[in-house]
């Protein structure tokens, strides 16, 4: 058998890659997605109760949608906003569906490879089809040989650490059970009641945050949440664009977002800590937690710590194919200039496809989310947009692969993640980095004790 004729590998039965699937299936090339979860959308089925601030209209490829419509799929109102959970049974599930034993579930890919070569063999590399080493749930294991490998696995098993240093913060293993890297499901009665009257703090600064801030201010504010308050902790000041773009932002939902995350805070629900990167995690005598800061700043202790300080890409299963990434993004070398958050910050992204997502080992992408490694602002939009590329490059279609085109909605802040201490002062006469709404100054709040101060963000992300 040729090179040609074997199938292309998928990893991850994701938003992202069951669109490589789609359309690939439509350019004529099997494909075979590999998902570890027990179902298709396993990842986005953990954040179900999540609303996404993108649109029906914007999470539905349309190569998908065009393979859908044979089996009667109706699109749900594309002006509408789904949840997790609708997105995974309304969509996710009917394509995979659709794509029927293409999708393998319980399959975990371990490793992938060359034929006969590992990463440092030269002789005959290129000729050699991949081979996918993949763990089934029931203790099987199998090698796949593929003539290209796709990996859309996303981000969302590797939660980024409380540590301000990006490991974890000391004590914060032995924490576990007061800390959770997900935005908590409050309808939960079990949940809810693990934060009712409780007093929490979360750590993070993106549309993740302001969804648990958001989600924390509604429970205190309801008969059973009484006493409910979060200490909102921030490694960076309060600047323009702490809260996001909000009435600028040209997705209203994620603009939103923020702007319930300031009503927190204006409404007594939540205190802000600023400049407070976390060093440990420790128990006082009543087993509450106590943050410590590098600076040996300790907070007042907390019941609970809400997580949500991004995600990072695993490699691990990568090891042996070559691979050509960002020393800082840890994303592919072409497309990481496009999104670094320390260069960029109007989460407007170049149009970028195949070239920008090629790797020394020709023929193996990383797509989705975990394209763009440890850098935030993804949207479902662009995973499908970029597999449209690779698909078209697989097939040898070149002229269509590199006719990428891609338009994200402007965020309407300012300030790249690398001005890590100074407030971001720019403004322009509009665009995205319009000047954003007003912000209060907010003091240090006693109940902070002697300091101030991602996703998938809030949903809207697919891998």
């Amino acid at each position: 058998m040729s090179t040609q004729q074997l199938p292309v590998v998928v990893i991850g039965a994701g938003p992202t890659g069951l669109a490589a699937a789609a359309h690939l299936t439509g350019r004529g090339i099997e494909p075979l997605v590999l998902e570890a979860g027990a179902s298709a959308g396993a990842a986005v089925r953990e954040w179900s109760h999540v609303r996404l601030f993108s649109t029906w209209g914007e999470v539905v490829d349309p190569a998908a949608e065009k393979l859908l419509a044979p089996a009667g799929w109706t699109r749900p109102d594309p002006a509408t906003y789904p949840s997790g959970g609708d997105w995974a049974e309304q969509y996710l599930q009917p394509l995979a569906d659709v794509l029927g034993d293409r999708v393998r579930t319980g399959a975990t890919v371990t490793g992938v490879s060359k034929a006969g070569r590992d990463r440092i063999v030269d002789a005959d590399r290129e000729a050699q089809p991949f081979v996918v080493h993949v763990q089934y749930a029931g203790g099987r294991e199998e090698r796949i040989l593929a003539r290209a490998v796709i990996d859309a696995s996303g981000t969302w098993t590797a939660p980024s650490p409380a540590g301000g240093s990006g490991l974890p913060a000391l004590g914060e293993k032995a924490a576990a059970d007061r800390i959770t890297y997900r935005v908590p499901d409050l309808e939960d009665p079990t949940v809810r009641a693990r934060y009712a009257g409780r007093r929490t703090a979360v750590i993070g600064s993106g549309a993740s945050a302001f969804t648990a801030l958001a989600y924390l201010a509604d429970l205190a504010e309801s008969e059973d949440g009484r006493g409910t308050h979060a200490v909102w902790i921030l490694r960076r000041g309060i600047s323009g664009s702490t809260f996001g773009g909000g009435t600028a932002d040209q997705l209203p939902a994620r603009g939103a977002l923020g702007l319930a995350a300031k009503a927190a805070v204006d409404n007594g629900h939540a205190d802000a800590v600023t400049g407070f990167r976390t060093e440990a995690i420790e128990r006082d005598g009543d087993g509450r937690l106590v943050l410590v800061g590098e600076d040996g700043r300790r907070l007042d202790a907390v019941d609970e710590v809400i997580v949500l300080t991004g995600f990072r890409p695993d490699l691990s299963f990568l090891s042996e194919v070559r691979l050509n990434l960002d020393e800082r993004l840890q994303a592919p070398v072409g497309l990481a200039p496009l999104i670094d958050p320390n260069q960029h910050s109007c989460g407007t992204v170049y149009p970028h496809g195949h070239r920008e997502l090629s790797h020394p080992d020709q023929g193996v992408y990383l797509v989705g989310m975990k394209s763009y490694g440890r850098a935030p602002t993804f949207l479902a939009m662009t995973g499908y947009e970029q597999v449209r590329s690779v698909a078209a490059a697989i097939a040898g279609d070149l002229d269509s692969a590199d006719r990428v085109e891609l338009t994200l909605p402007e965020t309407g802040v300012c300030g790249g993640a690398g001005l890590f201490d100074a407030p971001d002062t720019r403004q322009t006469d509009g665009g995205c980095c319009a000047p954003a709404p007003q912000l209060v100054q907010l003091g240090t709040p006693a109940a902070a004790g002697a300091a101030t101060e991602e996703t998938p963000a809030g949903g809207c992300c697919g891998s």
